[in-house]
């Protein structure tokens, strides 16, 4: 395997060594400088990435809206550039990025989020059926600007956040709950999690209400698939309201044991 050193070009010298198709543009891959995980994809031209190095942080090119476009000018959410680079034909850029705070829309770390399993990796075992893969089921339903959660891949500490819920198929339960009380702890910057606790109890509140209404709109349409997605997100951010007002899943459990042991009066 070829290991060159890197080349370094002069600032001044970079965008004339870029192929820029018909249109004046080039794709742009956007990842986290400190994680290797790929962001999300867009368009840069000329003057975008002229405003991207004399800036230090990323500017785009909207093909949709036909405007300059920098990332994190309404959100908050930017992206401080600690590398550029171009590839080995000059008609693709890389960026590496320090973000502060989720790169898609829809509020999760990472645009691509929508995965598959290969038949090969399936027969081998290595379909993914943790916490992580269930809770960042792509939802199809409605544009807002903000959807579920984007949890990166990680272990779980079972001793923080556990549950009684652990044991047979609610396991996914407790390990959601460790995953978010880590979260609370930690708060890793990009994380969706992160961004909830910062923002506040009003923002999670804000969201159960929108994933309930959600999850009550498709049952309402009769769209199963589109429930088990809603549900699926809106359990999510209940567990993230119980991390925030520090009440436990076991209580949780053990209030619906004793309404379960309550004598039936039908």
């Amino acid at each position: 395997m070829n290991r060159d050193t890197d080349v370094t070009v002069l600032p001044e010298e970079f965008a004339a060594n870029v192929k820029w198709d018909a249109q004046g543009l080039a794709p742009v891959i956007v990842q986290d400088a400190e994680s290797g995980e790929v962001l999300t994809l867009a368009y840069m031209n000329e003057e975008s990435l002229r405003r991207s190095i004399e800036s230090g942080e990323t500017w785009f090119w909207s093909r949709s809206r036909q405007e300059f476009w920098h990332k994190g000018a309404t959100s908050g959410n930017v992206q401080r550039i600690v590398s550029l680079s171009y590839d080995c034909d000059g008609d693709a850029l890389l960026v590496g990025v320090q973000p502060a705070g989720p790169a898609c829309h829809t509020g999760r770390v990472s645009c691509f989020f929508n995965k598959t399993t290969l038949e090969s990796a399936a027969e081998n075992g290595a379909a993914v059926t943790s916490a992580e893969s269930i809770a960042a089921a792509p939802s199809q339903a409605g544009a807002e600007s903000e959807r579920v959660l984007g949890m990166e891949p990680e272990s779980v500490n079972p001793s923080v956040g556990g549950s009684s819920a652990s044991n047979g198929r609610f396991e996914v339960l407790a390990e959601l709950e460790g995953i978010i009380a880590e979260r609370y702890i930690e708060r890793p910057e990009g994380a969706y999690t992160t961004y909830l606790f910062e923002k506040g109890i009003d923002k999670i509140l804000k969201k159960v209400g929108e994933e309930t209404a959600e999850s009550i709109i498709a049952a309402k349409n009769g769209d199963n698939a589109e429930l088990r997605l809603e549900v699926s997100d809106l359990i999510y951010h209940l567990l993230v309201l119980l991390q925030e007002r520090k009440l436990p899943l076991d209580e949780i459990m053990d209030e619906l044991a004793r309404r379960h042991e309550r004598p039936r009066r039908d």
